[in-house]
């Protein structure tokens, strides 16, 4: 073969791009089932911000994002299985359930396939610590929004309180931290209920509480519908005029349907569309890409997922080697989000990120503050 021919035969192979790298990134989620309003509209902004990504080129305009995606169907067993097989197909991210308890239950694949693995809006602070070097939240911790609304109570003036939570989840039991934080602040607890996850009667509870004299100032739970509403709804139709603290859970269109029976209840949450913030833009972003304007935060908690893991690559100057990008998780600082600026370094998984106390006024949202929480009043996270 000639030089001429050689030379014309490498020009030929120069003239065509190389292909583009790609990350797969695994999406083990509940699109049905009891989890299915959390993670439903998470999935919406995750898709937001590929999109996004890829029309601009890709990751640092250069890695397109490849999502591979399994319905758990809210089911642990599922999500173990969905986590194995999105293992097999090879991706080097995974996204796990909005609840710490079906996460966990991938932590043994993960594990032994050494893939960094995110939960899509689970807030336990057990999640990391239990599931270890590879599992990561993507939500301020329970014990971090529990002492933003302790405080936020003692503060207002609230010296006695009551909780009801469910042993049933690591999520259902926050208002235990609650509770500690509140003590600690020098408020008095007057007692406690449980129920069950899936309860609709909550009259026996609405009844001890409404039995109460004095009546507690403040009940806190992080109860979630169903439940949530028909528990609201028991204690007021029962003459209990407390003041209610609710959790993310309730962050939802159902809530700011129930008229009066919510009005002036508070939750924590994670952010709000101040003027001119990120939040408000991806709102309208949202708007824009769906015809409708977002009715809940969990929207906009997807997208951030999505930058989370675009600043691991650039991090990882552009691997997507799933050791490297666990490495790069773990030492991302300020990350920019819609609803806030994330950090995992120096934490054990639990990303550093706001915290917003919202109230119900006339059926819509009402900012009440973002408070940074003071870090000696966090509780150590406690496993159930």
């Amino acid at each position: 073969m000639n030089k001429l021919l050689i030379s014309t035969l490498l020009a030929s192979v120069m003239a065509f791009p190389a292909a583009a790298e790609t990350l797969r990134v695994g999406v083990a989620t509940a699109q049905t089932g009891a989890l299915a309003p959390f993670d439903t509209p998470v999935i919406d902004g995750i898709h937001i911000a590929v999109d996004e990504i890829n029309e601009a080129g890709g990751i640092d305009g250069k890695i397109k994002i490849e999502l591979l995606e399994k319905d758990v169907r809210s089911d642990a067993a599922q999500t173990s299985i969905a986590t194995q097989e999105l293992v097999d197909e090879g991706v080097s991210v995974i996204v796990l359930p909005c609840d710490a308890d079906p996460s966990l239950a991938a932590i043994g694949v993960i594990t032994e396939a050494q893939i960094p693995a995110i939960s899509t809006c689970a807030s336990s602070p057990t999640l990391p610590q239990i599931g270890g070097d590879y599992m990561f939240a993507n939500f301020p911790g329970d014990n971090v929004q529990a002492t933003v609304s302790a405080k936020w109570a003692y503060d207002e003036g609230h010296r006695s309180a009551y909780i009801i939570y469910s042993p049933d989840t690591q999520y259902t039991t926050m208002p235990l931290y609650f509770a500690e934080v509140f003590e600690k602040l020098g408020g008095k607890m007057l007692g406690e209920d449980t129920h069950t996850i899936g309860q609709q009667d909550f009259s026996a509870i609405a009844t001890r509480i409404a039995a109460l004299d004095p009546q507690p100032d403040v009940i806190m739970t992080s109860t979630y519908e169903p439940d949530f509403p028909s528990m609201l709804k028991a204690l007021r139709a029962a003459g209990v005029e407390s003041q209610m603290i609710g959790s993310d859970g309730i962050d939802s269109p159902t809530t700011f349907s129930l008229g009066a029976v919510a009005e002036g209840l508070v939750f924590t949450t994670a952010g709000h569309p101040t003027e001119g913030s990120p939040l408000e833009a991806f709102n309208k972003k949202f708007e824009e890409v769906n015809g409708k304007a977002p009715e809940t935060v969990f929207n906009a908690v997807g997208y951030d997922l999505i930058k989370v893991i675009e600043a691991a690559v650039i991090a990882a100057d552009g691997s997507t080697d799933a050791q490297t990008l666990r490495d790069a998780i773990a030492n991302l600082e300020n990350v920019q989000g819609a609803t806030s600026t994330i950090t995992y370094k120096g934490t054990d998984g639990m990303p550093l990120r706001e915290v917003s106390l919202i109230r119900v006024k006339d059926g819509g949202r009402e900012l009440v503050g973002q408070p940074t929480p003071d870090a000696s009043l966090i509780p150590e996270p406690r496993v159930q």
